[in-house]
């Protein structure tokens, strides 16, 4: 019962990040726009009417460029471990 509580906890925590703009399927890759900042490492929670998983972020793109972090104001390129939907919503997790 101790664990149930504690999960709760955690993800009152959560932050907004950013919302998924696009995804494209063969490629597994979400176009994330960011309202706040993120860094390549960190872990993120997307969430939908359909979707809820938590994956660490391994690379980020802008145009086609590998690049470490994202700013606020950005549309980037995120690989995703599962199928996002457009309008699907993006926490910082931990």
């Amino acid at each position: 019962m101790a664990e149930e509580e504690t999960e709760e906890k955690v993800e009152k925590k959560e932050e907004k990040i950013g919302e998924v703009t696009h995804f494209f399927d063969k490629i597994s890759v979400a176009i994330i726009k960011f309202a706040k900042p993120l860094k390549v490492g960190e872990k993120i929670k997307i969430k939908g009417a359909t979707t809820d998983f938590e994956q660490t972020v391994d690379s980020m793109q802008l145009e086609h460029e590998s690049i470490e972090a994202a700013e606020a104001g950005q549309e980037l390129g995120i690989k995703t471990t599962e199928k996002t939907r457009e309008g699907d919503e993006v926490y910082k997790a931990g």
